[in-house]
């Protein structure tokens, strides 16, 4: 990524982040400079000079610029790990507030009835929504966890150290891998947990369609009632596509019987909690 790239990146991420363009742009142009005066970082930002004051002046407000009153004025960004935690520190306390109000609001009611759902099947989209939804599955887990993981990706210390809770609340955790490497790094992670080696070797290619690029990414079955199952698509490029899933809660036995045997593919049946021992 060029210069120019990276520039633009950091411009747009910080518009994410709350800031409008011409405070994200003379942030940006700031952190280029050692200090600078309202025509420096005009010329630097391309923003107008008449504008880079109140840019200048909201960013002080937020703690992103110091002010030297000299004539002319001087600026400066802080140092960017301390302007990234300013940011972060915002960005989660809107959030916390975001929380707070949703969950103050009063429901509608609803035209459906009381009726009890008795199964129900979602989609979702976006890397980061489905591992958030793993996760919550996961503390939702009353009794047993299967995970099969399907791309090495979706291992993030996060995870792990929430499945290494899991254990210590006393649930079972199975745990399928692709690969030995794999399933050596998970077990000594996740210690006391069952680790294998997953036998769905269909999880990256289809036995059906050879030109289907759609590989797993992962399978979870959590108290054998709710299914999560995502996926990611690689394109003719090589470029990968963002993880979609689809979950479900409330599944009847019969669904469930036969997800948890797939999954189990390739665990000892002496290791699975499930299985009793043969008399």
């Amino acid at each position: 990524m060029n210069e120019l790239s990276n520039q633009q990146q950091s411009i747009e991420l910080l518009q994410q982040l709350g800031l409008k363009e011409y405070e994200a742009r003379c942030f940006v142009a700031l952190a280029r400079l050692p200090k600078g005066t309202a025509k420096g970082i005009s010329e630097t930002s391309e923003v107008p000079r008449t504008r880079v004051y109140d840019a200048i002046r909201v960013l002080e407000t937020k703690g992103l610029v110091e002010i030297q009153h000299s004539n002319p004025q001087q600026f400066r960004a802080v140092p960017i790990e301390e302007a990234a935690e300013t940011l972060r520190q915002e960005y989660e306390s809107r959030t916390d507030t975001l929380v707070e109000a949703l969950a103050a609001i009063e429901p509608a009611e609803s035209n459906g009835g009381d009726e009890e759902i008795t199964h129900e099947v979602w989609a979702l989209s976006g890397t980061s929504a489905v591992a958030n939804r793993t996760q919550q599955l996961i503390d939702a887990a009353g009794q047993e966890i299967v995970f099969i993981i399907g791309r090495d990706e979706v291992v993030t210390e996060e995870l792990l150290e929430q499945l290494h809770e899991a254990l210590e609340t006393g649930l079972d955790v199975l745990i399928g891998t692709q690969t030995e490497e794999l399933r050596e790094r998970i077990a000594e992670a996740v210690p006391n947990a069952e680790v294998f080696v997953s036998g769905l070797e269909w999880l990256n290619s289809s036995p059906l369609d050879a030109n289907d690029d759609t590989t797993i990414s992962r399978l979870v079955l959590i108290d054998k009632n709710t299914i999560l199952v995502s996926s990611i698509h690689e394109t003719d490029t090589g470029e990968v596509e963002t993880e979609k899933a689809v979950f479900g809660r409330g599944f009847d036995n019969g669904i469930v019987v036969i997800a948890r045997r797939l999954m189990a593919t390739g665990l000892p049946r002496r290791q699975d909690p499930d299985m009793p021992d043969d008399e």
